[in-house]
């Protein structure tokens, strides 16, 4: 989500004032002198989910490189999206360090707000999930990518056990029985006991492991803006369902929101052509008054929605996290969040397999991996699959369940707060670093 147009610069110049991000460069160096370096685990991609695996696997004592394009603040500033994170991925941003430098910018999550706006023949009532319901503050918060990315990458060059191998690109994966290897295109290689995977939906590591990945589109495209409004959001997200698929208003500090806005795709790109009082119009008669008059709407951008699973997450050496692994729909902040989950639980299988004297890319090691997250991964993305898909139908009896179900979580606080506490957690223990007081790092 976005909301950073007329911020982002400034907000990442105040991140990083005062410092270099230093970094093992090979590009200046010459091909011929092209540098060999060994270390115990390698992370391909500098996203968010790749840089926490980097931060966590260095937390937990393993020496790793982040095999990646420098980090380049102009470049980030580029992503007009938020991150909705959820509480223990806050907790993990804690415990690797990163939070502190994102809590001044980012907005507290007090509630959610669920509208039926399908205009179907059985409307589903309105549901309020309230976080003091569940004796908590907050579900979590919502922050702009590139001051998350910013503090990450900070993060990095102050982290022991942790390398930054700036590059181009990885020409070549090669994953054997002893380790894997990766050629820059400057001529560099780097040696790693354990690849993670963390560059992207077209990721060449996933496809060097041989692991297969089934991908599926949506007749729906996204739109990913910020914007002004008159009235307070008081920290609540609005999600409302209609037959284009959810629009989602998540609050940022003072008097603005994030929105995601799916749409047929045709009307995505005729709204997103609009100007700026058009558009605001157009989104204020949506939101039914929800926040008042609206302006200040920021830089937009098109995202069609797609679909994507990995199976396994991990083998021959190669693991893979985030979009690597699997993409969903905007739909219950499931997205970054997962991606982080995958992060600390691949930190935590290897550690522990390092802590037994085993090889933390061997097959133990992965097939742990594989059992920590794949129900998780799973569960979150057949039930947002599911629930967009199911705004998408006009099939009676389907509105009839829907209605029912939201009546029951409407009226039934045990089953209400059944549901919240799911969508805090995930679908088994957490990993050590999504909790508070996490374990210190090994020797």
């Amino acid at each position: 989500m976005a909301s950073v147009a007329t911020y982002a610069h400034a907000w990442v110049a105040a991140l990083v004032s005062g410092t270099r991000l230093s970094y093992k460069s090979p590009g200046s160096l010459g091909h011929q002198d092209m540098p060999e370096t060994t270390h115990e685990a390698a992370v391909i991609g500098a996203g968010p989910a790749g840089l926490v695996a980097a931060l966590a696997l260095a937390k937990l004592g393993l020496q790793t490189a982040i095999v990646a394009p420098a980090y380049v603040p102009g470049r980030a500033a580029a992503d007009h999206r938020t991150t909705a994170l959820i509480g223990p991925s806050m907790e993990l941003l804690k415990n690797i360090g990163v939070w502190h430098a994102c809590e001044p910018h980012a907005e507290a999550l007090a509630a959610v707000r669920i509208i039926d706006d399908r205009g179907a023949l059985v409307r589903t009532p309105e549901v309020v999930f309230r976080a003091s319901e569940v004796g908590r503050p907050s579900f979590g918060a919502n922050i702009a990518n590139p001051i998350l990315l910013a503090a990450l990458a900070n993060a990095v060059q102050g982290a022991p056990r942790l390398t930054w191998v700036a590059t181009a690109a990885v020409s070549r994966v090669q994953a054997g029985a002893d380790g894997v290897r990766l050629d820059l295109t400057e001529g560099g290689l780097v040696k790693a006991h354990l690849l993670v995977a963390a560059d992207g939906r077209n990721s060449t590591a996933r496809a060097a492991a041989g692991i297969t990945a089934r991908t599926w589109d949506y007749p729906q495209v996204a739109i990913v803006t910020s914007f002004r409004h008159s009235r307070q959001h008081y920290g609540t997200v609005n999600e409302l369902h209609r037959r284009s698929g959810p629009l989602t208003t998540v609050p940022l500090p003072g008097l603005r929101s994030s929105l995601v806005w799916a749409e047929q795709p045709g009307e995505a790109h005729r709204l997103a052509e609009l100007d700026d009082p058009a558009f605001a119009a157009a989104l204020e008669e949506r939101l039914q008054g929800l926040l008042g008059a609206i302006d200040g709407v920021g830089l937009r951008a098109l995202y069609p929605l797609s679909g994507l699973s990995a199976a396994p997450m991990a083998a021959g050496r190669i693991a893979l996290v985030g979009e690597a692994a699997h993409v969903v729909p905007p739909i219950g902040a499931q997205g970054l969040n997962l991606g982080l989950r995958d992060a600390a639980a691949l930190a935590e299988c290897a550690a522990e397999a390092r802590a037994r004297g085993e090889d933390i890319g061997g097959d133990r090691a992965l097939a742990a991996y594989n059992r920590a997250r794949s129900a998780d991964v799973l569960a979150h993305s057949v039930s947002v699959d599911l629930l967009n898909r199911s705004l998408l139908t006009d099939f009676l009896p389907l509105d009839l369940v829907r209605g029912l179900a939201g009546h029951l979580v409407a009226n039934l606080a045990p089953l209400r707060h059944l549901l919240m506490q799911g969508g805090m957690g995930s679908a088994g223990p957490l990993p050590g670093l999504m909790r508070p007081n996490a374990p210190p790092p090994s020797p």
